[in-house]
């Protein structure tokens, strides 16, 4: 499994990256100011970052105890991808809502569309992260032969 330095570097970088992407894009798409979605977009990254960690540490623990290792699949990588973003959706969308003043729909409208972006990133970002910073091979389970 990774370490905890390496948990919060792809956390990080994952964010940061993500935001360099979204923010203009979503100021331009949803023509509202730079500043509001700025706003928005730090605010949900922060909670996002959070989720990241802990979401990818569950994963990871899952993946080990189902299959005795993390290392994932393709199909594997588009259902991570998917629940990721359909948790932060869940958790987000109100916040949107009332930040941005608007309605509860158009938030949804907005956070999916910007959820679908991040469930594209999010699939090429981990596909290549795990390609430049491979997880460690996998290490004899405690007490085993």
């Amino acid at each position: 499994m990774r370490s905890t330095r390496d948990r919060i570097r792809h956390a990080l970088s994952f964010e940061l990256i993500g935001l360099v992407l979204v923010i203009p894009l979503g100021a331009w798409i949803f023509a509202m100011p730079l500043s509001s979605i700025g706003v928005v977009s730090i605010a949900t990254a922060t909670a996002a970052t959070a989720w990241n960690y802990l979401y990818n540490l569950g994963f990871d623990h899952l993946l080990r105890w189902w299959r005795g290792d993390t290392a994932k699949t393709m199909p594997m990588r588009i259902v991570h991808a998917i629940f990721f973003e359909a948790g932060l959706l869940a958790a987000l969308t109100p916040i949107i809502a009332v930040y941005l003043s608007i309605s509860l729909f158009e938030a949804l409208v907005m956070d999916s569309a910007i959820s679908l972006f991040y469930v594209v990133y999010a699939f090429g970002f981990n596909w290549l992260y795990d390609l430049v910073f491979p997880a460690p091979a996998r290490l004899a389970e405690p007490g085993g032969a």
